[in-house]
Formats: structure tokens, C-alpha cells, sequence
């Protein structure tokens, strides 16, 4: 199955340009939380995006210009906590219209204008759009909006983050995660990617996918960053956004078992997945 997916990877002709592999934009990050917002932007431009661009609260766009080089940077409106207020907005909107897609919940923090901003951008954004980590949280149990979108929705939760949009028990969510996801996905019409063990992507009228790439040594800090990263850039490059997802959790994976040969799983941390993408991309390729 995975090898369908991965044939929808666009070919690179001699006569291309950054224009033509998509403008990504990475919403993410907050006092605290740079990192987040640096592996997700990172990751989306190591994953072939011709342009990255990363909107941070202003206050730390400074920061984001040293740890960033080749994706540029939105400084936007923030909050007394130095995460994305609401006042961000009509400039995040007006921006996202030049962009192909939209990264949305790396280390944007649990702040309420932050959550406010992340709903009311699901209901402006004319974009696919990816969400996770406190962009997630952001939905609380009312997931609703996300069956008003008239555009590709990905998410990508954790066991945590699925009980706390589902109201389910973390071990009930374990114990039947396929069915878990599949049923998510179809009820609100997004594209669901489970993470964990054999992390399951579901949605888009396919069969659940369950992923055989990864280790133990990918539950650290970060790593969901990247996959965020990852899955954003391929639907820029304009693959479907449910092979998007597949493609990006097997090629995720594979980074990590890659890292955890030559270092081990211990040790491993997330900037080891970035690393190791271009190796993994290289050996499907």
C-alpha cells in the first residue's frame, strides 16, 4: 500500500522553480516554545516545500531569524504571554492567500485568544489546513467546525490530545485506536493520523493505514513537530492530503529508525528525524 503513496511524491524536472513545490505556511510557536515552531518549519522545508514561511509572535521573531535560515518569518499581533493573539487574524488570513497550505498548533500554547484565533482561522481559511498539538486542544469537545470547512482537514493527536477532543479515556482510545480514528475521521470529515505505535492514519473514503516504520525512540519532545512539518509540506507540493499523511508518517518513521542505527534509541531526539530526512526520502525515492 505504502508504495502507491509514495509514487504521488512530484517529480523534480530540470526546469522548475521554488514556485512550483508549494508555499508553506507554519503557524506556530510561543514564549518557550521556539523549538516547536523551528523542527515544524524545518521539517516542512526538508520535505521539499519550495518557500516555508513561519508565523510567530513578534516578540520572538528575532529569535526564529537566528534558528531559521532558509524559511522566512511573519512576525504577528500576541498576547501579554507572547503567543498568537486574535488581533493576528486578518494578517494571517490576508497571507495565507499567497500560501498552499497552512501548519497550525506546534507550540502556539493553551492561552484562550490563542485557542479563539486557531477556531475562528478553521472557519477563514480558504486553505487545507494541518492541525495539532494545542491546536488541537484548541477544539475542545466541540469539533464541529470541522465538518463546516469546505477545504482538506489533517489532524495529528496523540493518544492525549484524541481523549481530550473525544472525551474518551486514554486507555480506551488504546485499545481500539483503529476504530477510534476511523470513526473520528468520518464523523467530522478530516483526515485523522493517530499517532503512537503503529500510528494509524484514517479518512478520505480510504482503508485505516497503519504505519510499520518508528521506534520507541521517537517518543520525544519534538518529534510530532516534524511530522506536522512533514505532512504540510506534501500537501503544498500538491499530493492528496490523505497520501500527504501517509506519506509523511511512513517517511517520519523511517527517519527515526534510520537515527536510532547509528546512535541508538536512547539518545535519540528530534532533530535527529531532521537529519536523517533527506536520507529517508533518498532511500524511497
Amino acid at each position: 500500500m505504502i508504495k502507491e503513496h509514495i509514487a504521488k511524491i512530484p517529480t523534480r524536472p530540470d526546469d522548475t522553480h521554488k514556485g512550483d513545490f508549494g508555499h508553506a505556511l507554519i503557524l506556530a510557536g510561543s514564549r518557550g516554545m521556539t523549538g516547536a515552531a523551528y523542527l515544524a518549519s524545518q521539517a516542512a522545508i526538508l520535505a521539499g516545500s519550495g518557500l516555508v514561511t513561519c508565523g510567530v509572535p513578534e516578540s520572538l521573531n528575532g529569535i526564529m531569524e537566528v534558528k531559521l535560515t532558509e524559511v522566512m518569518t511573519l512576525p504577528l499581533p500576541e498576547t501579554k504571554e507572547a503567543s498568537l493573539d486574535t488581533r493576528a487574524e486578518e494578517k494571517i488570513v490576508d497571507f495565507a492567500e499567497k500560501c498552499d497550505v497552512v501548519g497550525v498548533g506546534p507550540g502556539i500554547s493553551r492561552n484562550k485568544n490563542t485557542q479563539k484565533l486557531v477556531k475562528n482561522l478553521l472557519k477563514r481559511l480558504k486553505k487545507p489546513v494541518v492541525l495539532d498539538a494545542d491546536g488541537i486542544i484548541a477544539l475542545g469537545t466541540d469539533c464541529d467546525i470541522l465538518k463546516k470547512r469546505k477545504y482538506p482537514t489533517v489532524l495529528t493527536p496523540h493518544e492525549g490530545e484524541m481523549s481530550y477532543v473525544t472525551g474518551k479515556r486514554i486507555n480506551a482510545i488504546r485499545a481500539s485506536r483503529k476504530t477510534v480514528a476511523e470513526t473520528f475521521a468520518k464523523k467530522y470529515g478530516v483526515i485523522l493520523a493517530l499517532k503512537g505505535a503503529g500510528t494509524i492514519v484514517a479518512g478520505a473514503g480510504n482503508d485505516p493505514y497503519v504505519n510499520t516504520t518508528g521506534n520507541s525512540g521517537m517518543a520525544t519532545a519534538g518529534a510530532g513537530d516534524v511530522l506536522t512539518g512533514m505532512i504540510t509540506s506534501f500537501i503544498g507540493q500538491g499530493i492528496a492530503p490523505y497520501s500527504a499523511a501517509v506519506i509523511g508518517v511512513y517517511l517520519h518513521g523511517l527517519a527515526g529508525d534510520i537515527a536510532a542505527k547509528e546512535k541508538g534509541q536512547f539518545s535519540l531526539i528530534a532533530t535527529d528525524l531532521l537529519d536523517k530526512l533527506p536520507q529517508a526520502i533518498k532511500e524511497v525515492l
